[in-house]
């Protein structure tokens, strides 16, 4: 799931962190409410809250989903492998995530990459390695550079341990996961391969998580790739920086260091995924949220071109900042620490009290609103800069110029994207005249967009109207526009909406953001996500899971997913419900209020 939240969520969340006993934890373990009413029972039998009042009081939804957060040093979890459950304190509150060991199945799978062999494990037919260094850590002279080279290495290196991750900040705790990690060797990748050697030639699927540009790492448990890779590809995850060590604007630093990120990973995919089964002339790059936004990124820059043949973005996050924007919203995180954006500044100051300062000033960013317009409102401090030079255009401009278009393109977005973060904001339910009233002048497009919904849907109350114009400014619109872009161009988009509504929580979230995560994965009873799937994921739910897997792995092998690419007479799409469906985009109103919108790099308003 991205994040985009306020101060009083981050005050609010408390993470219950004390060790649980790892009896009765082998099971699922998503506690979550499975009916309308009626109480949700912990493992040891006490009670939590009412699912009733989940559904009438958001801020409980909130409480709930805020307090997930991922345990790795549990006492009784030895490496190497290690299997994500999700289990419920008996206080009825606090959620907590920890781990319980795994048995390794077979004798332990070695390659030889180029920097060195490298011994991972197999877990469930499946090769894993995990940890492996695609660029020197980014820390003492080269904070703030572009990721250089790793160095190589005598003898075989173990491959069992998911890296540390970058600096975070602070939404789900991730900020916790982070300082309380070992080492700086933030930059690494982990491999999943049904079959380890050179002559398997596999497709490759790269995934990059989201999170907002602010948090992100690929060691959650919502992101193992096994299930996806028993499907005959190879899975590869990697760690980005984020937050202002990634994408602050820096003076004396390369902007967008996180694509630069991105571009070394993929250039360490190209260099020696051949070794773990993969083939480096079908490597597909996939995304959700920011993580799409990445990849529209990708698919617009010069240093990303040939490192793959095909992009899926699911829900773009359709923020691209100005350097003066991003310059000014880094100024102001420095001055949280009375310094000035440079490297000669922040260079020295310790990872965590640069993301606490970048969480400071997302937690209030709305005092800044007559400056930095829509994104105030939204509380997103970090997004890639439009600088001229690693990303000279933004993607939509790109892809009508033509930029990739023989990089197959697949792209969509949920039907309810906002719903979580309405429940987040405690207004599921909830939202007046006056916050719809308000939402529609700030996010619709142009001078009467705020007219054009009204018109638009004639029949919607606050809450629909609330939801919609925030789905389609920040997630919807931006990636039907990019689909959009590439057929005016003359290439080819598959494009997609996912209409099933999520179970858990009693039904509360719809088709909401993040949904497609665990669908895509097949991860569908570990990590954050899992809540909205529910506990003992249904039949539905699996089979749902299945034909997304399907869908994407086929994709990636060879470029079709089983639906008519998109075009702008029939806008024929593929609906993901229980019943899947081929119909014209299901959109239209919206599409039309947004048809004149470019999606332009997002300016400084006021000096």
């Amino acid at each position: 799931m991205s994040s985009h939240f306020t101060e009083r969520h981050t005050r609010s969340m408390r993470f219950n962190l004390q060790p649980l006993p790892r009896s009765g934890l082998e099971g699922r373990g998503v506690l979550v409410p499975q009916a309308a009413t009626g109480p949700v029972h912990t493992r040891s039998g006490s009670p939590g809250p009412q699912s009733a009042d989940l559904m009438a009081r958001p801020r409980a939804i909130h409480k709930w989903l805020a307090r997930v957060v991922t345990r790795r040093d549990h006492p009784e979890c030895p490496e190497p492998t290690r299997t994500p459950v999700i289990a419920l304190h008996p206080d009825g509150e606090g959620v907590v995530m920890t781990v319980v060991a795994s048995e390794p199945s077979g004798s332990r799978p070695e390659v030889r990459a180029a920097a060195g062999a490298l011994r991972g494990s197999r877990e469930a037919g499946v090769a894993v390695f995990r940890g492996i260094p695609f660029a020197e850590p980014p820390v003492g002279s080269l904070r703030f550079a572009a990721p250089r080279p790793v160095r190589g290495w005598d003898g075989v290196r173990a491959a069992v341990s998911y890296g540390p991750p970058p600096p975070q900040g602070g939404h789900f705790g991730m900020d916790a996961l982070s300082r309380d990690a070992v080492g700086d060797d933030w930059l690494t990748v982990n491999v999943w391969s049904p079959e380890p050697g050179p002559g398997a030639g596999l497709p490759v699927m790269v995934w990059i998580q989201g999170g907002a540009y602010t948090i992100g790492m690929s060691g959650l448990p919502e992101y193992d790739g096994a299930r996806l890779a028993r499907r005959g590809v190879v899975v590869v995850t990697f760690n980005y920086r984020v937050g202002l060590e990634g994408f602050g604007q820096i003076e004396g630093a390369p902007a967008n260091r996180g694509l630069l990120d991105q571009v070394a990973a993929l250039e360490w995919v190209g260099e020696n995924i051949r070794a773990f089964g993969g083939d480096p002339a079908r490597v597909t790059v996939f995304g959700q949220s920011a993580g799409a936004g990445s990849v529209a990124a990708l698919l617009a820059m010069p240093r990303a071109a040939g490192l793959f043949g095909r992009a899926v973005a699911q829900s773009v996050q359709g923020t691209f900042f100005s350097p003066e924007l991003a310059a000014d919203i880094a100024t102001a995180c420095a001055s949280e620490l009375g310094l000035r954006p440079t490297v000669a500044d922040l260079s020295t100051v310790a990872p965590a009290r640069l993301s606490a300062a970048g969480d400071a000033v997302g937690a209030k960013m709305a005092q800044w609103a007559g400056r930095w317009g829509r994104i105030a409102h939204r509380s997103i401090p970090f997004s890639p800069v439009v600088d001229g030079d690693a990303l000279p255009v933004t993607p939509w401009q790109a892809l009508a110029e033509g930029a990739g278009r023989d990089v197959g393109l697949l792209v969509g977005h949920t039907r309810d994207e906002q719903r979580l973060f309405t429940a987040l904001d405690g207004l599921l339910g909830q939202v007046t005249q006056e916050q719809a009233a308000r939402a529609l002048h700030v996010f619709g497009p142009g001078q009467d967009g705020a007219r054009r919904y009204l018109d638009g849907f004639p029949a919607a109350g606050p809450d629909e109207l609330y939801e919609l114009v925030h789905s389609d400014w920040l997630f919807r619109m931006p990636s039907l526009h990019l689909a959009r872009a590439r057929t005016a161009a003359g290439g080819r988009a598959h494009v997609y909406e996912l209409t099933w509504p999520a179970p858990g929580m009693g039904g509360a979230f719809g088709a909401c953001h993040g949904l497609d995560v665990p669908l895509v994965f097949g991860n569908l009873d570990r990590g954050r996500p899992a809540v909205l799937i529910g506990e003992g994921p249904s039949p539905e739910a699996e089979a749902l899971s299945t034909r997304m897997r399907a869908a994407w792995t086929a994709f990636a092998a060879h470029g079709d997913p089983g639906w008519p690419a998109y075009d702008t007479g029939q806008c024929l799409v593929q609906l993901f419900d229980t019943r899947p469906t081929v119909t014209a985009y299901p959109e239209e109103t919206s599409r039309l209020i947004w048809q004149d919108h470019t999606f332009p790099a997002i300016p400084l308003i006021g000096r």
